[in-house]
């Protein structure tokens, strides 16, 4: 059993995911259910994230089985990118090591309203670069009549987290034993000064919800938005707009930029106590779940990140 408490949409790419992996099969099925998972009864297998995942984790005697340490005993290779430096911390062990398989990560991009773009005289195949180069766009779609140039859906995440680990910049130091936030250096205060500027101008607007600024841009009120990279298909499924993808701008007058964005999001976890017959199974399920055809399919339906290279070139 695999639990989760994703979306619907997700839900249904996570089912088509298992009925392929159960054709066929007769020692073992996996049923995907969602909703919550209980403490007294925890599943095979089981997606979450943030504090699901603390939860998860908060217990004296580990509740999981690392998924690098599952696919080492059923002698099947563990094909994933060698896990990052900017991946969530509690799927990755001290040593580098897989403890999740971080399925479900997703990092801020730029979408673009390309029929806004043409009609404000832009060219919507020549995205911006910098902010700059965004600030001038920005300026020439409220010349041309947009109430909404600009919005962000995740504010915290892209003007910070994301915008600092663009440029290098770290939102947290070690003081001593203590992590201590850390996001009132140059950059940081440059960056928030000029998203004032833009919101006094009438080039950004921030809503109350990141759900109301997607649907506002998926609908063509606005022309621009941060978002993250997930929230494609949502915009592909509206089909009212001609969407343009583009990484994050960047200042190109800080030294080291741009240098990444921060990859994030849900993990399967694989619980404790189980069979070896079990371990094997859930193992086959992880390795058909990073061949090529079905993270081109999983990335397509729930628009998250690929999660090896045979994916990415697929």
């Amino acid at each position: 059993t695999l639990t989760h408490n994703l979306s619907a949409e997700r839900h249904a790419a996570l089912q088509s995911l298992a009925e392929r992996f159960n054709q066929g099969r007769k020692d073992f099925r996996v049923s995907v259910k969602q909703g919550p998972y209980a403490d007294a009864a925890l599943p095979h297998m089981l997606i979450v994230e943030g504090e699901e995942s603390e939860r998860f984790l908060a217990s004296a005697k580990p509740r999981y089985k690392p998924v690098s340490a599952v696919m080492r005993e059923a002698k099947l290779p563990l094909r994933t990118v060698k896990p990052p430096s900017m991946l969530t911390r509690a799927a990755v062990d001290a040593k580098g090591e897989l403890r999740a398989l971080p399925v479900g990560l997703s990092t801020p991009v730029l979408f673009l309203n390309r029929g806004a773009l043409a009609k404000a005289g832009l060219d919507p195949n020549a995205h911006p670069q910098t902010w700059t180069d965004l600030q001038q766009t920005l300026d020439k779609l409220f010349d041309a009549g947009s109430k909404c140039p600009y919005t962000v859906s995740q504010p915290g995440r892209v003007m910070i987290q994301n915008t600092s680990a663009w440029h290098n910049e770290p939102t947290a130091v070690m003081e001593g034993k203590t992590l201590q936030p850390s996001f009132n250096n140059m950059m940081q205060v440059k960056h928030v000064a000029l998203m004032s500027s833009w919101y006094k101008a009438r080039f950004l607007r921030i809503y109350d919800t990141e759900r109301e600024a997607e649907e506002r841009f998926a609908a063509g009120e606005c022309a621009v938005i941060a978002a993250s990279s997930a929230s494609w298909p949502a915009f592909r499924r509206a089909g009212s707009i001609d969407l343009g993808i583009a990484p994050l701008p960047y200042h190109d007058d800080m030294r080291g930029a741009p240098q990444n964005t921060i990859a994030d999001g849900a993990s399967l976890w694989i619980t404790a106590g189980r069979q070896p017959a079990e371990y094997k199974a859930m193992a086959a399920f992880v390795d058909f779940w990073l061949q090529p055809n079905n993270q081109v399919a999983w990335q397509r339906d729930t628009g998250y990140l690929p999660l090896n290279r045979a994916g990415v070139l697929a």
